[in-house]
């Protein structure tokens, strides 16, 4: 079971959850699960976000996630 943390707007579109613990494999079937969860808002943000895998960034999203992992969902952020 991962653990999902949600940031900034990524929280917004979770509905406010800051997280939840879901099941996947890949960063690709997280995203398009919590799509199907959360719908399309949260599978916007999650096109443009970055992810840190137990605080690893992680740009490889058919990488194997290891078991009882932590996925942080970072939306782009704006500002100076």
């Amino acid at each position: 079971m991962l653990t999902v943390r949600y940031f900034a707007g990524a929280r917004a579109a979770a509905g406010g959850l800051s997280s939840e613990q879901v099941e996947a494999g890949t960063l690709e079937e997280l995203t398009l699960s919590l799509a199907e969860r959360h719908g399309e808002r949260l599978a916007m943000v999650m096109k443009a976000a970055s992810f840190l895998v137990d605080g690893l960034t992680c740009h490889d999203r058919a990488a194997p996630l290891p078991a009882d992992a932590t996925i942080d969902v970072l939306p782009p952020f704006a500002g100076g």
